[in-house]
């Protein structure tokens, strides 16, 4: 396979589960805004998604409306979904002959609803879970269909090393954003309310129901985040699909390997190996910086190895 179409498969799938993550959170801070007794900050959702370094943030952070159309449909903001899916459908198109067209047919449905000007209408005037919950289920399409009519071949790997490499990612972020307000409010810490909302933004609200009866606790929701085999969007879940995937590609001779096999080993066994309540008394933000730090190496070692041909 060409590096280049390997390029464009593997960061198909980063773009849509970065836009997943995203419409995810979007959904269940909107919700809890309107429930919330005192001004909401969107400043935590800014920070995961867009950066912190943004004048312009600073001065929206109190306006969900205003927040969910820059997220949303501005073309002006670099992080928003309608951009990313705008590159999402331009690489879906350069690999066309490596797709099927039941893909290709869902993601181009999806690029045409977000470019609808109806739904930023709808961001403004109607009621914004419904048009999260419309792009939300497009990302879902996404998903069933690649996994019904995608060949298993070196193709699925690279889009699922994009899938996985990404979603670790976003799980660190959410945590380090959210275990570093905690340092600010040390009250978040016993707020039911603050860890069901994280759980329920990440998808893993049930599970943590079914695993811990004493209620919703901070060293808890870390664990299953970072832990949990079983919890898709953990921390250690993504990095044994990651080594899945490329030691799949690695047997078959279709991927350089370099350092890669290195660097993705020496951080699961990092993370495999954490005590949670060594974690609590060290310093977390440390711990996932250093993981998120070793996540983009990985992902700087995939381009340099697999991509650099393109």
């Amino acid at each position: 396979m060409l590096s280049r179409v390997a390029e464009s498969l593997y960061w198909i799938s980063r773009y849509i589960e970065r836009t997943d993550g995203m419409l995810r959170m979007l959904k269940i801070n909107y919700a809890s805004s309107q429930d919330a007794v005192a001004e909401f900050s969107w400043s935590p959702v800014i920070r995961i998604y867009c950066g912190s370094d943004n004048e312009h943030l600073e001065k929206i952070e109190y306006n969900s409306r205003t927040v969910l159309q820059y997220m949303v449909t501005d073309k002006n903001n670099p992080h928003s979904i309608i951009n990313m899916i705008t590159q999402v459908r331009e690489n879906a198109r350069s690999v066309q002959d490596h797709i099927t067209k039941d893909v290709w047919q869902c993601l181009n449905e999806y690029y045409h609803t977000i470019k609808d000007p109806k739904l930023n209408n709808m961001l403004k005037k109607d009621d914004p879970i419904s048009v999260l919950d419309i792009l939300i289920k497009q990302g879902m399409l996404f998903y069933g269909t690649t996994e019904i009519t995608m060949a298993r071949n070196e193709g699925t790997s690279f889009m699922r090393l994009g899938k996985y490499l990404e979603r670790g990612i976003q799980s660190v972020n959410i945590l380090d954003v959210k275990f570093g307000s905690v340092d600010h409010n040390p009250d978040l810490l016993t707020n039911t309310s603050y860890w069901k909302h994280l759980l329920l933004s990440i998808g893993g609200y049930e599970l943590y129901l079914r695993t811990y009866r004493q209620g919703f606790e901070a060293e808890n929701v870390l664990a299953q985040v970072v832990l949990n085999n079983q919890f898709p969007r953990s921390v250690i879940y993504s990095l044994n699909q990651l080594i899945k995937y490329f030691d799949l590609l690695k047997s078959g001779g279709h991927i350089n390997a370099g350092n890669l096999s290195f660097l993705i080993g020496r951080l699961q066994s990092k993370v495999k190996y954490s005590s949670i309540k060594g974690l609590k008394q060290g310093d977390l933000h440390l711990y996932l910086a250093e993981i998120k730090s070793e996540l983009f190496g990985i992902g700087n070692a995939f381009n340099h190895n697999c991509f650099s041909l393109s």
